[in-house]
């Protein structure tokens, strides 16, 4: 976790894909560690402020996802739980827990990688953030940007994973 930046600045025309490459470096840094490879990007005015990957195995700690990790490291960075004006990129559709804590810290932009049709509540098993009954406020969502990159770390995590890596488990 912490802030890490990446050399060179992003285009204008290509922001969501170069911060979403930082997060595809941090599920990458996941996978290294036995961890389902997901990465998570906190930007605001342009800059990281925040970077996480899921974390669930070494802390032992079922919300330990990206997403809260990183969100949680945010709030530190900018000194308030709201993080209006921030955007996330993730490199996996977010699940519930990781939808209420967006909802609840005020990000106004979501932008994934891979869609995640059986958890994910953003597109695919559920369209959370859009539903005006549960977010008073409009926050704007883009899925599949660098989905290829963000499957092929699943892919190899989940073959590494049937191959008898990280004790063989497969949650």
């Amino acid at each position: 976790m912490g802030v890490r930046l990446l050399s060179g600045a992003p285009d204008e025309g290509d922001m969501d894909n170069f911060f979403m490459r930082i997060a595809l470096q941090e599920a990458a840094c996941g996978l290294q560690e036995g961890e389902i490879p997901v990465g998570a990007v906190i930007e605001k005015e342009g800059k990281v402020v925040a970077v996480a990957h899921n974390l669930r195995e070494r802390l032992k700690d079922p919300t330990a996802h990206a997403e809260i990790l990183a969100i949680r490291e945010a709030a530190r960075h900018i000194g308030d739980w709201r993080l209006e004006g921030v955007s996330l990129y993730v490199t996996l559709e977010p699940c519930l827990m990781c939808v209420g804590a967006i909802i609840e810290a005020r990000i106004r932009r979501v932008v994934f990688g891979a869609f995640d049709d059986r958890r994910g509540a953003v597109a695919s098993a559920f369209d959370i953030l859009r539903n005006e009954a549960v977010v008073p406020y409009r926050i704007e969502v883009r899925g599949g940007v660098l989905e290829e990159e963000s499957k092929e770390l699943l892919r190899a995590f989940f073959n590494m994973m049937r191959s008898g890596g990280r004790d063989g488990r497969v949650d």
